[in-house]
C-alpha cells in the first residue's frame, strides 16, 4: 500500500521514514504545518521525489484514520 515508506527500529527509533533516507514522515508533516509547500520541501530536500512527499502525507492521513476518536474537554 505504501511503497515509499518504511520503518526500521535502527533508524530514528522506528519512526516511519522515506525509504533510503533518514527523513521521517513526522518531519515532513512539521514542515508542511509550518507553511512549506511540496515544492518548497522538494527544493530543500532534492533527494526526495514529489511522490515521496505526497505518499508521506497519505500515510499520515491513513495512520490517523485508525486512531480512535477522542473528545477534547473544554
Amino acid at each position: 500500500m505504501f511503497e515509499r515508506i518504511t520503518s526500521d527500529p535502527g533508524i530514528l527509533g522506528g519512526k516511519p521514514i522515506i525509504k533510503g533516507t533518514r527523513i521521517s514522515v513526522q518531519f515532513l508533516l512539521e514542515l508542511a504545518a509550518s507553511g512549506a509547500s511540496v515544492a518548497d520541501i522538494s527544493e530543500a530536500y532534492p533527494e526526495l521525489a514529489k511522490a515521496d512527499i505526497e505518499e508521506a502525507f497519505r500515510f499520515a492521513a491513513f495512520s490517523m484514520s485508525s486512531v480512535r476518536q477522542f473528545v477534547l474537554a473544554g
